[in-house]
């Protein structure tokens, strides 16, 4: 079993700013699939929803051990938090261009957690500094 999952692509696409642990409400057949690896973050989000926070466009594969009582792969999840962490959520979001991204799964305990992060959006002259420092970077870890 895999321990964590992470969204690599988040730090790539975005500037992370703060960043929230959540519980995430998975059915059975969820948790043995996560168990048994698989899990894609490719266009997963978080949405404030009448005070709650759901996540959306996260994949688990179906279980296919699993009887008639399978998931279906890219349902609506219930995010598990405080309110005051939903409240400092949403006022982070009410800034112009911030979105909430997961960035990793794992298991804490028995009970499995989302890493939330509120980011904004990078620019293409973003994405291209970063590459530049990333390759400088490397030569110099090769020197």
């Amino acid at each position: 079993m895999r321990g964590v999952y992470t969204n690599r692509r988040a730090h790539y696409e975005y500037e992370l700013l703060e960043r929230f642990e959540a519980g995430i409400s998975l059915t059975g057949s969820e948790v043995k699939s996560v168990r048994a690896g698989g899990v894609d973050f490719r266009d997963a989000f978080a949405r404030l929803t009448g005070g709650n926070v759901d996540l959306e466009g996260l994949y688990i594969p179906t279980y296919n051990e699993a009887t008639y009582n399978n998931h279906e792969p890219r349902r609506t999840r219930r995010l598990l938090l405080h309110r005051e962490e939903i409240l400092k959520m949403k006022r982070g979001l009410e800034q112009k261009g911030l979105t909430l991204i997961p960035t990793r799964m794992y298991v804490k305990g028995r009970y499995f957690k989302v890493e939330l992060a509120l980011a904004r959006g990078k620019k293409l002259h973003d994405k291209r500094r970063a590459e530049a420092e990333k390759t400088v970077q490397r030569e110099l870890r090769s020197l």
